[in-house]
């Protein structure tokens, strides 16, 4: 068997009707882009791995051909990889839509892989008044609703959320939501591709047509008694190397930002693997036996049974570090550092 090492991921970048022609501060080589790019999938199972044992194969056959000890005795028995990230740069209003979560879809939508959407956004960069919508207004009912997607007034029903960089919202399945431009995501995500559309501001697709909706199976999967997901406030996580925050986390995935100023270790667990996503700054990633240079808009898989190793920075670095937990141990973890119940419900959701 291959020793570990880390190997980076290369993304995928989707076009999009409401996307950007600039992708930077991101991917400052992609400007004046031919189309607009309204998504970089980072963990896509058709991105290339672009070192390593499995260079040259797409992550999916990476992931399947990799030793269970990669990634993690508890990941061992998943089939297909199980978070997708991406980076979102909108240059205007994202349809607004809401996704199911996997009891609905298991049963309806086993054609499209079965799995539901949960959802996190963290905003890598904002404009001053980017706004974002997550979750409908306390007391709004299906008619209600029905009828403002009838009158297009729909956003009126909405909480809008004022943004700023730095800001973290949850999205559970079930949560009407819609990125609006003037921001740039980092969403972590249940690996699922599933969107029920349900209002499109009237927009036409390549070929001159109107975007599909899907506001039968939005109402089935809607929410409507309480509102859900909404902005989150990180908890502080005690660090002698860098200042670190867990932003969120759930059964499908937990994410810390660290932001790190010094030489910072990186500690394995035999568990799970580890993604790194970095968000600024350029380093390298090493140990004694390998070195890699990391920058911008980089993604990275650290295997479960990689050895200790060093996040040397070479200019103030930020990331996001994002697992699959096991979320009851990582409550237990969590308290017994000594975080108060009413602290961990901030950001252990579900």
């Amino acid at each position: 068997m291959d020793a570990p090492i880390p190997f980076r991921i290369e993304p995928i970048f989707t076009p999009r009707i409401w996307g950007a022609r600039s992708l930077a501060p991101i991917y400052p080589q992609k400007s004046d882009l031919a189309e607009p790019i309204g998504e970089a999938w980072l963990t896509g199972m058709e991105c290339k791995i672009a070192n390593g044992p499995y260079q040259g194969k797409s992550l999916g056959e990476g992931w399947r051909s990799m030793p269970a000890e990669w990634r993690g005795f508890r990941l061992a028995g998943y089939s297909d990889f199980p978070v997708l990230i991406k980076f979102i740069f909108p240059n205007d209003k994202l349809s607004i839509q809401v996704h199911p979560d996997d009891g609905f879809a298991s049963k309806y939508e086993q054609g499209a892989g079965g799995r539901g959407k949960t959802e996190m956004w963290h905003i890598v960069s904002a404009r001053p008044g980017a706004e974002l919508l997550v979750g409908l207004k306390p007391g709004t009912t299906k008619p209600q609703f029905v009828d403002a997607l009838q009158q297009g007034t729909v956003e009126d029903l909405f909480i809008r959320h004022p943004v700023r960089t730095g800001d973290t919202f949850f999205v559970p399945a079930g949560t009407q939501h819609a990125i609006l431009p003037g921001v740039i995501v980092c969403e972590v995500q249940e690996y699922s591709d599933l969107t029920y559309r349900v209002y499109d501001y009237g927009r036409l697709d390549p070929a001159g047509k109107p975007r599909e909706l899907h506001i039968d199976k939005a109402l089935q999967v809607t929410n409507f008694s309480e509102t859900q997901g909404g902005k989150v406030l990180p908890l502080a996580l005690h660090s002698p190397d860098a200042n670190k925050h867990l932003l969120a986390a759930c059964d499908f995935f937990s994410t810390e930002l660290w932001e790190c100023h010094k030489t910072t270790p990186i500690e394995s667990e035999p568990s799970h693997f580890q993604l790194l996503v970095i968000l600024q700054g350029t380093g390298k990633l090493h140990d004694s036996d390998f070195s890699f240079d990391y920058r911008v808009g980089e993604s990275w898989f650290l295997p479960a049974s990689l050895p200790p190793m060093l996040l040397q920075p070479a200019n103030s670095t930020s990331l996001l570090r994002i697992i699959v937990p096991d979320r009851t141990e990582l409550h237990q973890q969590l308290r017994k550092l000594g975080f108060e119940e009413a602290v961990l419900s901030r950001v252990l959701m579900g």
